[in-house]
């Protein structure tokens, strides 16, 4: 009587055998008899690369046990030998609970687990975006709100934009606020359909699209040590998520103390990682975020690998990719009243911008995004918004029923 060991997915098991002039084919029935891995599942080799294989046609390949007339003695098998056991389909192992075959040496694997083994999560050295870089009225107007109207005390958000180059320069010529409810540590945007869709037609008229978002942090949040907050990237990656723009852009504007023992407005740009944009849309971010959470570390449902560590929680910093701002100035004036801030627009403020520029040519007069998202309210969204903004766009003659509209409106008060 002698002893073999046998090594397989599950670990190392031993298997009694008559002795040395044991045939491979009765070795296979006592691994079935003993091991209870049915003789027509097995593959076996002294080959420990055997078990690397990556799928059942790859183990065929280790042939030198397949004949089952040979006897393991030939093999320079004797007792106390390791020899190697790849096999498909489900086993209970005496003594232990049911092996599916989706691990390797004895880890049970689920396709969860499988999938998480290939969640790596590390910083992304270069974004889509080259650059971006905005006109400098429309970033000067945003700053100006959040630091002299609201003090940096509440967050505020605006949608951003503009055009992408072939080289991936992002160009941002106009912020469009939506409805929201700013707080010192969230940012609620409780958005308008029916806006959003006159703002699109408006950007469609004017060559521009949607390019990403930009939003203000609170003074308070200076002395935190993190740039982005778990509740902020959450807001971001889903932002990011729902475009398909690959150089969708995340700005920043912050208070930052200087030197002087001043405050400096400060901007700053990220791209989202791939990353952290699939892991949103797989649902892998734990979106209820409570008061004892650390602001600088994003939770997640399931385990990722961060460096050789498994973890479920990871610094913000990993999801972030910097932008290089620039700055120019965009074809668009930005004198117009802003939608949904404190003080709502009236025909009122419209009469004065058109008395203001009166000297100008009209489509001159109506190059302002704002002002054109107010008067659209009262055209069509499917073809006189996109069709007005296209002439802003050309700075070409306003068509007579227009340029009546728009006065019209603005001698009503």
């Amino acid at each position: 009587m002698m002893m073999l060991r046998v090594r397989s997915r599950d670990g190392l098991e031993r298997v009694s055998v008559d002795g040395s002039d044991t045939t491979v084919s009765q070795l296979k029935t006592l691994i079935q008899d003993q091991l209870q891995i049915p003789i027509q599942n097995q593959t076996l080799s002294t080959d420990r690369n055997l078990l690397l294989a990556k799928s059942p046609e790859e183990s065929l390949s280790f042939t030198d046990m397949t004949d089952p007339n040979l006897p393991i003695s030939s093999l320079s098998l004797s007792h106390g030998s390791i020899l190697y056991l790849a096999y498909e389909g489900e086993r209970t192992i005496r003594g232990g609970p049911a092996v599916t075959p989706a691990g390797t040496f004895g880890r049970k694997m689920t396709v969860d687990d499988l999938i998480a083994r290939q969640m790596r999560v590390s910083r992304q050295e270069k974004s889509h975006c080259d650059s971006v870089s905005f006109d400098r009225d429309c970033a000067n107007a945003f700053q100006h709100y959040v630091n002299e109207s609201l003090a940096f005390a509440v967050k505020r958000g605006g949608f951003m934009y503009g055009s992408v180059s072939e080289g991936g320069e992002v160009e941002v010529n106009f912020v469009y606020e939506p409805p929201q409810q700013g707080m010192e540590d969230n940012l609620i945007l409780m958005r308008d359909a029916e806006e959003e869709k006159r703002v699109d037609a408006i950007a469609l008229g004017l060559g521009m699209r949607r390019v990403g978002f930009i939003f203000s942090q609170t003074v308070t949040q200076d002395k935190k040590e993190y740039t982005l907050s778990n509740v902020e990237v959450l807001l971001a990656a889903q932002l990011h998520a729902e475009s398909d723009l690959k150089e969708w852009v995340t700005a920043v504007v912050k208070l930052e103390m200087n030197e002087d023992g001043g405050a400096d407005v400060h901007f700053e740009a990220f791209q989202m990682s791939d990353m952290c944009v699939r892991l949103f849309r797989e649902g892998w971010f734990v979106t209820e975020i409570g008061p004892e959470d650390d602001p600088k570390l994003s939770k997640l449902k399931k385990e990722v690998v961060v460096g050789v560590k498994d973890l479920k929680q990871v610094d913000n910093d990993f999801f972030l990719v910097v932008v290089k701002i620039l700055d120019h100035q965009g074809p668009l004036t930005c004198t117009f009243p802003i939608e949904n801030r404190n003080v709502e627009t009236t025909m009122r403020a419209l009469k004065t911008h058109m008395d203001r520029a009166r000297s100008l040519p009209f489509v001159k007069r109506i190059s302002d995004f704002h002002l054109l998202l107010f008067v659209a309210r009262f055209l069509d969204v499917g073809s006189d918004v996109p069709a007005l903004a296209e002439c802003v766009r050309l700075q070409s003659n306003v068509p007579e029923g227009y340029e009546l509209l728009i006065d019209s409106m603005a001698n009503t008060c």
